[in-house]
């Protein structure tokens, strides 16, 4: 789990700095056909990229601190499960192109999917969980 979640932070750091930084560059150049969702609103971009730094800085942060994992991820798969359905919305209603069913799978789609995955209790069983102490009158 640390490897995956600190994987999966460093991603999402990345992608939320390079949308903080240049978000001109970001929309015309991540392989996921971004013009395709309207034109380019830099604040909007950036607003996106706080909170994929937010993320990625939770998910860095439960790579370290087991005891925090748990309510990392449950945030982050509501964030990218959301924002799943969103693009899922979108392609049914003719909003993008059937095309992006392909474009998204790897970037949205797969990573919504990961992190529902990933909330199974399986995957936790056996992990210590740190928890304040009982407090006894």
């Amino acid at each position: 789990m640390t490897v995956l979640f600190w994987i999966l932070g460093v991603f999402n750091v990345a992608n939320g700095v390079w949308m903080l930084a240049s978000p001109g560059t970001w929309y015309l150049y991540l392989p996921a056909a971004v013009p395709d969702t309207g034109p380019l609103n830099a604040h909007f971009v950036r607003d996106i990229g706080a909170a994929f730094t937010t993320f990625g800085i939770g998910l860095c942060a439960g790579a370290v601190s087991v005891s925090i994992r748990r309510v990392t991820l449950a945030g982050a798969t509501l964030f990218f499960g959301l924002h799943a359905l969103i693009h899922v919305a979108d392609i049914l209603n003719d909003r993008l192109h059937a095309g992006h069913w392909l474009i998204d799978l790897p970037g949205v789609l797969f990573p919504a999917a990961l992190f529902v995955v990933l909330c199974l209790p399986r995957w936790w069983r056996g992990q210590r969980v740190l928890r304040r102490p009982e407090v006894r009158p």
